[in-house]
């Protein structure tokens, strides 16, 4: 009774305090007519709040999204239940679901009347243009009575996640590396020297299974290191992500720095829908990596692994990619390297040179972050077309992107080897 007289609106305090208000005016009168609407005006929100208190609903509460994940910039449908699981049914109910306001406005609906063992659903839809992961809840249920008198707020523990993803592009087939006998579509290849069990180790990677841990390795090289195990002939990617701050220009969802996050949650579903093992790294030698690949080269989950980590990566305070070269030399070369870049020195462009070992196959996406920059701002020393320039002549495939692009539209560029560029009229040093 006490959180109910806590639960006034202003309509019952108004009620309540016109009563007490004319209950002194009859009293100092002796006007029992006074007196009888005095009464009846005090009693109105006292009993509404005593039958408001006495409720014993019993409701039960459940979400379904239909979907977990969703891209950046499309609509997700919520549906909210609410189950009456008491023998009373239950009155005006006002139910708000709480949301992020990146998502929109609060949903509240209004529930007349809910019969008992009976259900009701309400839906609604979510938006956002910014990625990342939000949780929603928990649902919130206010009680009032027919006069609306009185109002309390009870509220479920129960949340749910939603996960917006980065914008992903259905990627052109490329040809990515030579052909192997055989093997129908061009992929690059690691194969296990040793046939089915490789001894040799490499670094740890999530998803990959701790009994493969190699403990004298481990021990040797102060971080945990697994066997090789993998299946020969299996096609591997690493990608490479540069989220430094400086490297970006642009800000908001219209920034380079979110066409990167998408060009590589791009590539990266590609690759594996492709039968890839994929390992996903950002500048700061941080990786998600594809290790739960079945046999066949499908993953698990690694898509859904991949775009949760790249809903929430931000920019680094790095200011060189030298992290990454580092990771990306203690885990090994072979196989297909995709690196997403933005702004380079040339000493970043030396160090990707050196990157590219052997007969690697080499794709770096190279935006023009300029184009991104509001005026003519440039990155201090950054020579984007002398980047791509020395990037071809050390052998690698260089696709240029600017604002306005998606990656689909330059991702056919990637299929093409310094060879064909020459022959097509795209030296290095030439403009795109």
């Amino acid at each position: 009774m006490r959180d109910a007289l806590r639960g006034l609106t202003t309509r019952g305090r108004s009620f309540l305090a016109a009563g007490v208000a004319v209950l002194v005016t009859a009293v100092s009168l002796a006007t029992p007519d006074l007196m009888r609407i005095a009464v009846l005006l005090i009693a109105l929100p006292l009993v509404s709040a005593w039958v408001v208190a006495r409720t014993r609903y019993r409701l039960s509460s459940s979400r379904r999204l239909s979907s977990a994940r969703t891209p950046a910039g499309q609509e997700s449908a919520v549906t909210l239940r609410l189950d009456n699981i008491s023998r009373l049914a239950t009155g005006l109910l006002l139910v708000e679901d709480r949301v992020p306001y990146v998502l929109g406005s609060r949903p509240r609906f209004v529930l007349d009347r809910i019969e008992p063992r009976g259900h009701s659903e309400v839906t609604y839809l979510v938006r956002s243009d910014v990625r990342g992961r939000y949780q929603l809840g928990p649902l919130a249920i206010r009680l009032t009575d027919p006069f609306g008198m009185v109002e309390l707020q009870r509220s479920f523990s129960a949340r749910d996640t939603l996960v917006v993803t980065p914008v992903v592009y259905r990627l052109p087939p490329a040809r990515l590396a030579g052909e192997w006998t055989g093997s129908g579509e061009s992929r690059a290849r690691s194969v296990a020297s040793a046939g089915e069990d490789d001894a040799a180790t490499r670094e740890y990677h999530q998803g990959d299974d701790l009994r493969r841990v190699h403990w004298r390795s481990t021990a040797r090289l102060g971080q945990l290191m697994v066997r090789r195990e993998e299946q020969p002939w299996q096609s591997r990617c690493t990608i490479l992500l540069d989220s430094r701050a400086i490297a970006h220009r642009g800000e908001g969802p219209a920034s380079s720095f979110e066409w990167a996050v998408s060009a590589a949650a791009s590539v990266g579903v590609h690759l594996v829908r492709s039968g890839y093992h994929v390992r996903l790294m950002t500048d700061t030698g941080a990786n998600v990596s594809s290790g739960g690949h079945e046999n066949m080269g499908m993953g698990n989950d690694f898509e859904g692994a991949l775009l949760d980590a790249l809903a929430v990566v931000e920019t680094s305070a790095n200011t060189s990619c030298q992290d990454a070269a580092t990771a990306l030399r203690r885990g090994g070369g072979d196989g297909l390297l995709v690196v997403v870049l933005g702004s380079l020195v040339p000493d970043e462009v030396r160090l990707f040179t050196r990157l590219r070992q052997g007969s690697t196959v080499a794709v770096a996406v190279l935006l023009d972050t300029a184009t991104w920059a509001t005026g003519s701002m440039r990155h201090p020393g950054y020579d984007y077309d002398g980047a791509a320039a020395v990037l071809r002549a050390s052998g690698w495939r260089v696709v240029k992107a600017h604002a306005g692009e998606t990656i689909a539209d330059v991702w056919p560029e990637a299929g093409r080897r310094q060879h064909d560029a020459e022959l097509t009229g795209s030296a290095p040093g030439t403009t795109r």
